[in-house]
């Protein structure tokens, strides 16, 4: 058989497939039940520490350290992370009753664990099952639950930097749909994405169907944060424009999953003459094309019946009979929400409108006119003398 012949190729590129799928279930199968045992670390560190104070974490560490040499995680700042794991969870949506004990499989590592007394001091040495000794009852079925399905690293980053278990969930449910890397979930965080999701003003409920409207709902944000281009006053917005597309990749992260750019500045013509869409994507899961517009000012009224207008160019010039309705997008400096409403309120097409944040360079000139960060402190330790 050569390796050249089409049914070896194929046969195995379909076993290649086949080995990726175990691998990533098998890793899923490892994240979990890592998650479940850091869920009841901490709820045992939680009950004890009433009684022990926070003094018996570094015997805890050491004595979990000895018994599983080839684990990691058991470091004093990790069990920490374990007990704030399950204190920030506890009282909400995890602590639910677990329905079928039978099928719950756990890991059995018979090994040696030292066991302490009140004082600190070690008793005795014998063998015991880990997660025997931690909580068999396993009350929470924490394997049911989304945060099981993410890395512990990005469960820290969310749990530590949420306010709030609604917000957690959120990222929570965004790392998972949209596949986030730690570092792109840092800085989703650090954008504050869970304030901004959602919050465009926009007229969809009346212009697209039940499902349509919630999903673009769900797509926009406001306001956009443009912070990864820097830009100096004077600045025309086809600056801003070109800064965008330069750093397609940190914009399309921006404007969220499923946006696909087209171009900018598309050219339509349309009775005889030219008309320019500032920027043109396709979104995979709307089902739909995007057109945004960028203006470098406050919004203003005529701005929503001029998008209007481009998108009864794109629907009738452009989209497909299987697409559904071009959506729109304004991206404003600033906005008064009551005048976005009434100008939105009796268009026949879908448009939201949002504000858009970026960096601005302070000229030279006025650096030079700036405190240092010496000045500053130097003032403020003045202040408390």
């Amino acid at each position: 058989m050569s390796h050249l012949d089409p049914a070896y190729k194929q046969w195995i590129f379909d076993l290649k497939e086949k080995v990726r799928s175990a691998q990533l279930k098998a890793a899923v199968s490892v994240n979990t039940q890592l998650i479940q045992l850091y869920w009841e670390l901490g709820k045992t560190i939680a009950e004890k520490q009433t009684a022990w104070g926070t003094g018996f974490l570094k015997q805890l560490s050491k004595d979990l350290t000895y018994a599983f040499p080839e684990m990691k995680g058991f470091s004093v700042t990790n069990l920490k992370y374990c007990r704030l794991f399950f204190e920030f969870y506890n009282a909400a949506y995890l602590q639910q009753p677990v329905a079928n004990l039978k099928n719950i499989e756990t890991t059995k590592s018979q090994q040696p664990v030292d066991l302490l007394k009140n004082d600190g001091k070690v008793i005795s040495q014998q063998p015991v099952d880990l997660l025997d000794h931690i909580d068999n009852s396993l009350e929470t079925e924490i394997r049911q639950h989304a945060v099981a399905q993410i890395p512990w690293g990005h469960n820290i980053l969310i749990f530590t930097k949420s306010s709030s278990v609604e917000e957690a969930q959120f990222y929570v449910k965004q790392t998972i749909q949209n596949g986030w890397s730690r570092n792109v979930l840092t800085l989703q965080l650090k954008t504050n994405l869970y304030e901004r999701a959602g919050k465009a003003i926009n007229n969809f409920n009346q212009t697209l169907t039940p499902l349509q409207s919630a999903l673009a709902q769900e797509t926009l944000k406001d306001p956009y944060a443009f912070d990864f281009i820097s830009i100096a006053q004077p600045y025309r917005e086809r600056d801003i424009e070109n800064q965008l597309v330069q750093h397609i990749t940190r914009f399309l992260l921006e404007l969220g999953k499923g946006f696909a750019f087209v171009g900018q500045q598309y050219h339509l013509e349309i009775a005889e003459n030219d008309y320019y869409i500032d920027l043109l994507f396709y979104h995979t899961r709307l089902k739909c094309y995007v057109v945004i517009e960028l203006k470098n000012t406050g919004f203003m009224p005529e701005y929503a019946g001029k998008l209007n207008f481009y998108l009864s160019a794109v629907d009738s010039l452009i989209k497909d009979e299987s697409d559904k309705p071009t959506i729109g997008m304004i991206l404003c400096r600033e906005k008064n929400n009551i005048e976005a409403e009434f100008a939105l309120r009796d268009l026949n097409k879908p448009i939201g409108i949002s504000e858009f944040n970026l960096t601005e360079i302070v000229p030279e000139e006025l650096k030079s006119s700036l405190p240092t960060i010496e000045e500053i402190e130097k003032e403020f330790n003045d202040e408390l003398i």
